[in-house]
């Protein structure tokens, strides 16, 4: 009886398995054989996905995407549309974001980049929340080159699509700070010149203006805090020589 309650759920598994591979198979039909992304949208809609498994369509969508050989945006309207349509794919996008950021590092610079532009189209057109970017911290330590090629690629796709008027707007708005804060850090001069540093090598040094100015005034402090210690130095040096001299003056009468 065991060994047939074994093979019972064994059975089930390897069911829930081939739907798994069935499904996926369905979507990857349905997203090539599609002319246009609403065509597309409207079948994925029509499949029988059960609830929990739209994390498979977000994931077909973005291996789809990066395994062209450039990018195409016939993917990323798909996923702007689904975000909208239903808040479950866009949250499956948003979380998708954190899983590709942290292995970017495994991916070619080819697929990188079309990853890279798939989500910052997601980003300008406000299909998934810019809280996403909350993680990225541009320091030297926070960051490895594979991670830079992506933040510059999805920050010059913002500016090519909104221009660097709009762009900057954005990251000023105070309701921004929380998500866009770790882009320019203002912890330590180390990390602001490097941030400044980074977007000036981009062609978007004009987004660190505000950085810029805060590291001027953390280098004056910094430089009048060095002088006042040195004064305070110099200052007991001269107390200490003055009582020697007394001390030497006394013992002499």
């Amino acid at each position: 009886e065991k060994a047939a309650d074994q093979k019972a759920t064994q059975k089930i598994l390897d069911f829930s398995e081939q739907d798994l591979v069935n499904l996926r198979r369905s979507i990857y039909l349905v997203i090539m054989s599609s002319l246009h992304f609403e065509e597309c949208v409207h079948k994925i809609l029509k499949l029988n996905i059960s609830e929990g498994q739209e994390k498979e369509v977000c994931t077909m969508l973005i291996d789809c995407c990066a395994m062209d050989k450039m990018f195409n945006r016939f993917f990323a309207l798909q996923a702007e549309r689904l975000s909208r349509l239903q808040p479950v794919y866009q949250e499956h996008f948003a979380a998708m974001f954190d899983q590709q950021f942290n292995t970017v590092h495994r991916l070619e610079t080819n697929k990188l980049r079309n990853i890279g532009k798939f989500f910052s189209h997601l980003l300008y057109t406000d299909a998934i929340p810019w809280t996403i970017l909350s993680q990225v911290k541009i320091t030297e330590e926070t960051t490895t080159s594979s991670s830079r090629i992506f933040i510059k690629v999805i920050f010059q796709e913002l500016c090519e699509q909104w221009g660097i008027k709009k762009l900057a707007a954005r990251l000023a708005d105070p309701d921004m700070q929380e998500a866009v804060g770790g882009f320019f850090p203002r912890d330590h001069p180390k990390n602001m010149r490097f941030a400044i540093n980074f977007f000036t090598a981009i062609g978007l040094g004009v987004l660190t203006e505000d950085l810029r100015k805060q590291l001027e005034h953390a280098q004056v402090i910094q430089k009048t805090k060095a002088i006042e210690e040195q004064t305070t130095g110099d200052s007991s040096d001269s107390d200490s020589d003055s009582s020697s001299s007394s001390s030497s003056s006394s013992s002499s009468s």
